[in-house]
């Protein structure tokens, strides 16, 4: 029965291979996947996969390290659903839905893969981590997963990868997932201004870059995926750029208890 579930999982990844222009939280650096790195994240997956079986849960926020932006003070890279559903067969599968920017430009779209597939590329660092929501979000969310209006309606097209937290005119990954969740605790039909005055309600506090002037500069002029225009100016001017990273995601679960504790998948 394993060796069917990782053939099951690994034809999933391949069949991913068309879509590898779609990224979040990794490099849009094209380069051709080699047999090393497929096995390595077929193994995270599988990984994960135990993990996820042992936590007894059915929905989680889950995590990769697609990038190395420590610098930024940054370890986990995209943030994303996964979710229990049933596979046809009397058993169970996770499945993963999340928001991907079409590699270097201004817009994005919401996906659902496979575990397989979230994990294909060429990862900075093969390691993941996710937290359960309380069983109220759980059950709140869990709906929505399946329900494409309901997954895409907090979701906005225009993209930028340092999107103001609390601003409606770009949107990026982590933000989407925030958003969502909190739309799932609000009455049908909420607004992503709502949304977001739920999370500010709930004590969300996005993380904070200290980016220089260059760097911002030159993020605007070489990328169409970055934008610092939705950011106060003051705040932009001082270098201090709020937005949402799985990192402060993960604190917040944990600070206000909504969440779990913190579990992580990895590979030696």
């Amino acid at each position: 029965m394993k060796l069917i579930r990782i053939l099951s999982m690994l034809a999933l990844a391949v069949a991913g291979l068309v879509a590898q222009a779609a990224h979040a939280g990794r490099s849009c650096e094209q380069k051709p996947l080699t047999v090393d790195a497929l096995s390595r994240g077929m193994a995270l997956a599988e990984q994960t996969r135990q993990a996820l079986d042992a936590s007894g849960q059915d929905l989680v926020l889950l995590a990769r390290v697609g990038q190395d932006l420590r610098k930024y003070g940054i370890h986990y890279s995209h943030l994303a659903f996964a979710y229990r559903e049933a596979d046809g067969q009397g058993g169970t599968a996770w499945r993963v839905l999340h928001k991907l920017n079409d590699c270097g430009s201004d817009h994005a779209a919401i996906y659902r893969q496979g575990l397989g597939q979230f994990f294909l590329g060429d990862p900075f660092r093969y390691e993941a981590a996710f937290v359960a929501p309380s069983s109220a979000i759980q059950a709140a969310l869990l709906p929505v997963m399946t329900d494409r209006q309901r997954a895409l309606a907090m979701h906005r097209r225009p993209y930028s990868m340092v999107s103001y937290a609390w601003s409606e005119r770009y949107q990026q990954s982590n933000q989407w997932v925030m958003e969502t969740l909190a739309a799932a605790m609000l009455p049908a039909g909420a607004s992503r201004q709502q949304a977001q005055a739920w999370l500010l309600a709930q004590a969300y506090a996005p993380a904070v870059l200290h980016l220089g002037a260059l760097e911002r500069l030159g993020g605007r002029v070489t990328a169409a995926n970055i934008a610092f225009d939705d950011h106060p100016p003051a705040k932009r001017y001082a270098g201090r750029i709020e937005t949402t990273t799985a990192d402060s995601v993960f604190r917040w679960l944990e600070m206000t208890r909504l969440g779990g504790a913190e579990v992580t998948v990895g590979l030696r």
